[in-house]
């Protein structure tokens, strides 16, 4: 099975987020950023799955 990235772009429209707040906040609410590469072309994303629990665990 194989393990399902967005990137931040994707995420925060998912979240209906901005950008900036995905790259300043998301890893203080508890979504992981991934980072995938090295220095400035190093590619950060999210896991959908973890996203997804995140906004359950919103609602509570």
């Amino acid at each position: 099975m194989s393990t399902r990235f967005m990137n931040v772009k994707q995420a925060a429209e998912y979240l209906n987020m901005s950008v900036a707040w995905m790259y300043r906040n998301a890893p203080q609410v508890g979504l992981i950023p991934y980072k995938f590469g090295a220095g400035r072309n190093a590619k950060i994303q999210f896991k959908v799955s973890e996203v997804q629990a995140w906004i359950k665990q919103q609602r509570g």
